[in-house]
């Protein structure tokens, strides 16, 4: 078990090189920042050249890879952070020097159990992109195809594994010491990191991620994700189709090639749409490196170690959130925040609601280019504290991945607006899912369901109240609550077979 005093020197280390880089002003001017944290950084900055606008990212990445990934979850807590600095952290892409190609052809070696000859007929020594984690090359298999081959740098996992159990005690101090930083759940977001790294670190995981994503897409044809060679992929080394296309950063490259960016900007919304709401499994990475344009104004994404995850009930909650807010309906929004346990029942919902409208109006009469889903989602960060609103990490994850997506869409086509774009998705997403058919279809399963377990309900109430004569009654079952009333279990059990031919009534009128 690491000592304090190893996870205070690696902090003040830290705490240094962000000094250097005005990283820690914003900190030690806050008002919720606990004393101890504050006087922490004040040690840190000591005798250090603080430039006059802080660069986060730039500190981040002097710190090292841990720290770049820890930079990239920090990006989606702008209510932790600060909006400044999460804005600026949204730079973070994990371009690092590269690993000598000797030592990553070592590293294939050791992680494919074979020479790299084995699988490859060349490779380039060049990677085409170097990140925290991995390295990328571009490589010919045995049997023709050109392919690209994801490395897991040598010592990456010792590396992580030393900053995240400093990260962890430094999150559990810092949570201990008010109420406010209890409310942001520091501890929370260092355990989502972490997860969100072993994932990463895990290229077999990376690879069921992009599977999984490409099925969840076939109505989205114009959105590819590249197909995986399972073959030649391992836990340290993944190798997908290659990608031949111009990089969504590129837009000038884009314009003379021809392709027609407002149509590639409404593929990008509609993709991250389904993603988000109609499959409830979304690229969580989707940033202008990780995106390219293919022939026929289709889109490719790469990079799938960063995945978000939505259940069911919270996808129709934030679709009746989205769609209230485009609308104006910011009553039902301030209801649903309320139903879902956002906001604690103690707080009033028409002041809630009033407070929405204070954020959503201002926006309503603006140009169509002006309107942004990002200060919408910045206006509702100010007002969470006011609400004693608890941090929901999943959808924090994916706000900040709204925000990325209008930015790339944005570049693409400067008057698009993503209110604009998503309002018929979502509209229709409500209708199918909570529309009439859908309850009808959704009562019928759940009468279905309840049918299907009546036989093991009747044994267990015969278990239970045995008839006259018969077996000694068993143990009471924790699992129920059985009633016995007048006659005994018999007009229970009428009762329920009465109720069940009922719903066999309905059923048969439905057909």
């Amino acid at each position: 078990m690491t000592q304090p005093v190893v996870h205070l020197w690696r902090l003040l280390k830290w705490g240094r090189t962000l000094a250097r880089h005005g990283a820690l002003r914003g900190i030690e001017r806050d008002p919720n920042t606990p004393a101890p944290v504050r006087r922490l950084a004040r040690v840190a900055r000591f005798g250090a050249r603080v430039p006059a606008r802080p660069a986060y990212a730039d500190a981040f990445q002097a710190i090292g890879p841990a720290a770049i990934k820890l930079g990239q979850t920090l990006a989606t807590r702008p209510d932790l952070v600060g909006e400044e600095a999460a804005h600026d952290l949204l730079r973070l892409q994990d371009q690092l020097p590269p690993v000598p190609f000797a030592t990553i052809c070592a590293a294939m070696e050791a992680g494919m159990g074979r020479p790299p000859s084995h699988f490859f007929s060349s490779i380039e020594e060049v990677p085409v992109g170097a990140a925290s984690i991995a390295q990328v090359h571009r490589a010919v298999t045995t049997d023709g195809r050109t392919v690209a081959v994801k490395v897991l740098r040598p010592g990456v996992e010792e590396d992580f594994a030393r900053a995240i159990d400093t990260y962890q005690w430094a999150a559990a101090q810092v949570e201990g010491m008010s109420g406010e930083a209890a409310r942001l759940r520091p501890r929370l977001t260092v355990e989502n990191f972490r997860r969100w790294t072993l994932r990463e670190l895990n290229f077999r995981r990376e690879a069921a991620s992009a599977s999984e994503l490409a099925e969840s897409m076939t109505a989205e044809p114009d959105f590819v994700v590249p197909q995986i060679d399972w073959a030649r992929s391992t836990a340290k080394v993944l190798t997908v189709e290659w990608v031949d296309g111009i990089k969504l950063s590129n837009r000038q490259a884009l314009v003379e090639a021809g392709y027609d960016l407002p149509h590639l900007a409404q593929t990008l919304v509609r993709a991250f749409l389904r993603q988000a709401i109609a499959e409830g499994f979304f690229h969580a990475d989707m940033h202008q490196g990780n995106l390219f344009a293919l022939p026929g104004n289709k889109i490719a994404a790469i990079d799938f170690g960063i995945m978000g995850r939505i259940d069911r009930r919270a996808r129709v909650w934030l679709a009746e959130i989205l769609y209230g807010l485009i609308t104006g309906n910011y009553k039902r929004v301030a209801e649903i925040h309320f139903e879902a346990g956002y906001v604690p029942p103690h707080h009033n919902v028409a002041e809630f609601a009033t407070a929405l409208r204070a954020v959503g109006e201002p926006m309503r009469g603006l140009p169509v280019k002006d309107m942004s889903i990002g200060m919408m989602l910045d206006g509702l960060f100010s007002i969470t504290r006011d609400f004693d609103m608890v941090t929901q990490p999943h959808l924090l994850l994916l706000q900040k991945t709204m925000v990325m997506v209008e930015g790339v869409a944005t570049s693409l086509d400067p008057d698009i607006n993503l209110w604009d774009s998503a309002a018929p998705f979502v509209r229709e997403w409500i209708r199918t899912e909570l529309g009439p058919e859908a309850k009808i279809a959704d009562r019928l399963i759940e009468d279905v369901r309840t049918i299907a377990r009546l036989p093991d309900l009747v044994r267990r109430i015969e278990a239970r109240y045995p008839a006259p004569g018969g077996e000694p009654p068993a143990p009471p079952l924790k699992q129920i609550e059985v009633v016995r009333i007048g006659g005994g279990w018999r007009y229970a059990l009428i009762s329920m077979l009465s109720a069940a031919a009922g719903v066999a009534a309905t059923l048969a009128v439905l057909r």
